[in-house]
């Protein structure tokens, strides 16, 4: 295959939501959680996507595997459109463990759900020794498949989540926050057994946080949402080195070091104000009414992210003028 595994080309979702008073219906307005939002992410690489809660990094992933309806835009899948056909290589772990497995279900039967639904062929003994299998690579010992999930920690929990992602043999694997709800010391073992599935098994991954220092330990390019807009693009590298959008030297701000006296001697730079509503953004650039950098300018046209160096996508005509200048050959 050439070209990248997944391109994502100004996908646009949008909710309806119905006013107050006495006739609501006649008062509905359209939410715009994710508005021309695109990416290419090549075979075998991890998307980092980060922002504050709000910022539509989780209806962003669910727009492009089709679980809620795109308002716009299009998702091309090895060259070709995103469909049903395709979904047994397009997974997903979510973000809270216990909530996304079934209270009913026991853990072998969790797991192998997806190859009952996509494989219906397949022989029982088959789906039993796939799942074992599946078990102890995640660290979760054979013998508690007939367990049912409330037996279990949070920890264990997105190990099991994680198994039933990758029972199917996928391809993409898109983790939706999955150690936002573990304990510090749990969410580096889930980021690790990641990394390694994903070196052994070849996946493709979009990883979504909101903390900047997890998702820079997993990617290979980090993409930065606010208010359903993409703020900046770039080699996860370049980016936390180098961050040019204020939001994202913001967010790298807030990121703790580990470093208990570099982590209280160094200067803060907090955001002022409060998130906007997305029913009602801004003008122009939506992070102009918190920028510390905002011009009369930014409120009247809204900056699309554009190439400003190699590897690195900007919405931000204030600081594009700190980067490199894009080679025309």
């Amino acid at each position: 295959m050439t070209g990248p595994l997944l391109r994502v080309r100004d996908l646009s979702v949008s909710f309806p939501v119905q006013g107050g008073g006495l006739f609501p219906w006649r008062n509905r307005r359209l939410l715009r959680a994710v508005q021309g939002a695109g990416f290419d992410l090549a075979a075998g690489k991890t998307l980092g996507i980060v922002g504050e809660s709000g910022s539509g990094k989780s209806t962003l992933a669910r727009a492009i595997l089709g679980l809620v309806p795109r308002a716009g835009g299009e998702v091309i899948w090895d060259g070709r459109p995103l469909g049903e056909a395709q979904r047994p290589e397009v997974q997903m772990i979510f973000q809270d463990p216990l909530a996304a497995l079934n209270p009913r279900m026991t853990v072998g039967e969790i797991i192998a759900e997806p190859l009952v639904t996509h494989f219906p062929q397949m022989r029982k003994a088959e789906r039993v020794e796939k799942v074992v299998a599946l078990m102890e690579r995640v660290g979760l010992r054979a013998e508690l498949r007939n367990r049912y999930p409330h037996e279990f920690s949070g920890g264990q929990c997105q190990r099991i989540g994680i198994a039933r992602a990758l029972i199917s043999g996928p391809r993409l694997v898109v983790c939706d926050e999955p150690v936002s709800a573990l304990d510090v010391s749990v969410q580096a073992q889930v980021v690790n057994l990641l990394k390694e599935l994903q070196a052994e098994m070849g996946l493709t991954l979009i990883f979504i946080a909101h903390d900047l220092s997890v998702v820079r330990h997993i990617s290979d390019e980090i993409m930065v949402m606010y208010l359903g807009r993409v703020m900046e693009h770039a080699l996860a590298a370049d980016l936390v080195a180098r961050p040019m959008h204020p939001y994202t030297r913001a967010l790298i701000a807030a990121a703790p070091i580990p470093d208990p006296a570099v982590e209280k001697a160094r200067p803060r730079a907090v955001l002022e104000g409060e998130l906007p509503s997305p029913m009602a953004p801004p003008s122009g650039c939506v992070f102009r009414t918190r920028c510390p950098l905002v011009q009369p300018a930014c409120a009247e046209a809204v900056p699309e992210p554009r190439a400003v160096a190699p590897g690195r996508r900007l919405a931000c005509p204030v600081t594009a003028a700190e980067a490199a200048p894009v080679s025309a050959g």
